[in-house]
């Protein structure tokens, strides 16, 4: 039996969380060991600092890279409606309002350094998909 895409998907339907805590801690080993060199691994496109600057919510955890100031978080949401750049959430109320669209959405957590421009996909979540559930619900006539 081949692995798909679809079998993160539980009995219900339901979508599942993604997670690469243990290929970011991989990583990091890989740098601290000097086998991956930094320039490979703190090359953030500079829009993605830009939005870590002004958007991204400061953590409390040390860039494990440079170490010298905390990470910050940035959501990035993609999926049918959202458009081909897909949108950069800023607000709570925002990330409420694309989880209640019927679409099935991905929100992407990136961690970011805005010193030595560190980054990495932290987990990838569900969003959306209120109609599906909703219509799988009802009774038949």
């Amino acid at each position: 039996m081949a692995f798909t895409a679809g079998a993160i998907q539980g009995t219900d339907g339901a979508r599942g969380i993604v997670d690469h805590r243990l290929a970011r801690r991989m990583l990091i080993n890989e740098v601290r060991k000097g086998r991956v060199p930094m320039d490979t691994v703190c090359d953030a496109h500079p829009e993605l600092i830009r939005a870590a600057r002004n958007v991204g919510t400061e953590t409390k955890t040390e860039c494990p890279i440079c170490e010298q100031v905390n990470l910050r978080l940035i959501t990035y949401v993609f999926g049918h409606g959202i458009g081909p750049q897909g949108r950069c959430v800023s607000t709570a109320k925002e990330m409420r309002s694309l989880n209640a669209r019927p679409e099935d959405l991905n929100a992407y957590v990136v961690e970011a350094c805005t010193e030595c421009r560190w980054h990495h996909l932290l987990r990838v979540l569900p969003v959306g998909g209120r109609g599906r559930t909703r219509a799988r619900t009802r009774t038949p006539s």
